[in-house]
C-alpha cells in the first residue's frame, strides 16, 4: 500500500501544472528519474531543509561553461535542457533551483535570479536569492558553495540585479527592492521555452 501511495504521489508531482513536468519517455533517463524522485522526497521537508537539500543536490551536477556545451558565450538553459545535458554554468544552476523550489511550493515572488560581481575573480556570476522576510538580506544559493548564507555574509559578492517573473530590481542597503525594468531578455526567452515545457 505504501508503494502504491508513493507511486501515486510521484505521478501527481510529475504531471502537476508547475514546470518542469516530464513524459514517460523522459522519465526513462536515470538523471531525470532521480531528480523527480528527489523532489518528491523533499516535498515532506520544512522550507529551510528544502533550500539546503535542493542546493546540495543540484550542486553535485558538473559545471561547464556555455562556450563548451552550447558553443555560445551566454546561453541560458531551461531545467529540462540542464538535466538532459547533465551539466551547465552558473545561470543554469540558478534556473533549475528557481523552478525546483517553485515546484516545491515556494512563492516565486520571493525568489530572484541574482546577477552579482564576484570579488575574488573580478568577474560576473549568478546566484539564486530567497527573500524570506522583508527588510532582511536574502539567503543565497550558489553553485560554488554548499553553504546557504544570507547576502550580507557573502562579502565576496556585490549584487547588481535581482530578476524574476515580476521584473528586474535593485536593492538599497536595507534590502528593499526597487524595480528598474519590466523584463530581462534572457529570462524572457527561458520563460517562453518553459511555457512550452521545453
Amino acid at each position: 500500500m505504501k508503494k502504491l501511495l508513493f507511486y501515486l504521489s510521484i505521478c501527481i508531482f510529475i504531471y502537476a501544472d508547475t514546470y518542469p513536468s516530464f513524459t514517460q519517455q523522459e522519465l526513462k533517463k536515470s538523471n531525470i528519474a532521480d531528480y523527480v524522485n528527489t523532489l518528491v522526497k523533499y516535498k515532506k521537508l520544512s522550507k529551510t531543509q528544502q533550500l539546503r537539500q535542493i542546493n546540495f543536490y543540484l550542486n553535485q551536477m558538473l559545471p561547464q561553461y556555455d562556450v563548451i556545451t552550447q558553443h555560445k558565450e551566454d546561453q541560458w538553459a531551461t531545467p529540462k535542457e540542464f538535466l538532459n545535458l547533465g551539466y551547465g554554468d552558473c545561470e543554469d544552476y540558478v534556473l533549475i533551483k528557481y523552478y525546483s523550489l517553485i515546484k516545491l511550493g515556494f512563492d516565486e515572488r520571493k525568489l530572484f535570479l541574482t546577477l552579482v560581481k564576484e570579488h575574488y575573480s573580478g568577474g560576473y556570476h549568478m546566484v539564486l536569492s530567497y527573500f524570506n522576510k522583508k527588510g532582511l538580506p536574502p539567503l543565497v544559493l550558489d553553485n560554488l558553495s554548499y553553504k546557504i548564507l544570507d547576502l550580507n555574509k557573502r562579502k565576496d559578492l556585490t549584487p547588481l540585479l535581482f530578476i524574476n517573473s515580476t521584473g528586474v530590481y535593485k536593492t538599497n542597503k536595507y534590502y528593499r527592492l526597487k524595480k528598474v525594468a519590466d523584463k530581462y531578455k534572457e529570462f524572457e526567452e527561458v520563460q517562453h521555452k518553459v511555457k512550452q515545457n521545453f
